[in-house]
């Protein structure tokens, strides 16, 4: 139950706050370089790499981004026909979780490196 939550919750923030971003982002560029310079200052530093919030928002968009894919593959599995044994079904669920957490790592960490 829970991933089917974390699924519902995902969707809804990646729409919300990454469309309300990707608007923002785009009336900035549309409105000049002070406004731009604005966008930015809001989530990195002056020396070119991510504030506080800009982590935040950058890594829980990308958890959202993960953690709903894994889900959505989990129920396409299921759409099948497969998986639908309780215990598959939980290990199913636990490896979204896990997956999720591990990839956001993984891309954060390539990132970095970069």
């Amino acid at each position: 139950m829970l991933v089917s939550i974390l699924h519902r919750a995902t969707g809804d923030g990646m729409a919300t706050i990454g469309t309300g971003l990707f608007v923002w982002w785009l009336a900035a560029l549309a409105s000049g370089e002070k406004a731009y310079a604005t966008f930015l200052d809001t989530f990195t530093l002056s020396g070119g790499g991510l504030n506080i919030l800009g982590w935040i928002v950058g890594v829980g968009l990308t958890l959202s981004v993960f953690q709903h894919m894994m889900s959505g593959i989990r129920h396409l599995v299921m759409d099948t026909g497969a998986a639908f044994e309780l215990k598959r079904n939980r290990t199913f669920a636990l490896m979204t979780m896990v997956c999720s957490v591990a990839f956001t790592a993984i891309f954060w960490l390539y990132l970095g490196t970069k």
